[in-house]
């Protein structure tokens, strides 16, 4: 799947300024990562476990 065919979309913890925003796209195999105000540069991703990993850690925070 290339980048363009990808479903991103807004964090929910992005701002309401169009600024800090982090989009996401998922797939079966990843999530995928990039900055909403430049598309163009490339973006990351990483498997669904260590997603997951990351995001509780966050929630711990």
């Amino acid at each position: 799947m290339s980048v363009t065919e990808l479903a991103w979309f807004k964090s929910s913890y992005s701002g309401s300024q169009g600024d800090s925003c982090v989009e996401v796209a998922l797939t079966e195999q990843a999530i995928h990562v990039r900055d909403s105000k430049d598309v163009t540069r490339p973006h990351f991703a990483v498997g669904r476990a260590e997603w997951s990993r990351f995001v509780g850690f966050v929630a711990e925070a």
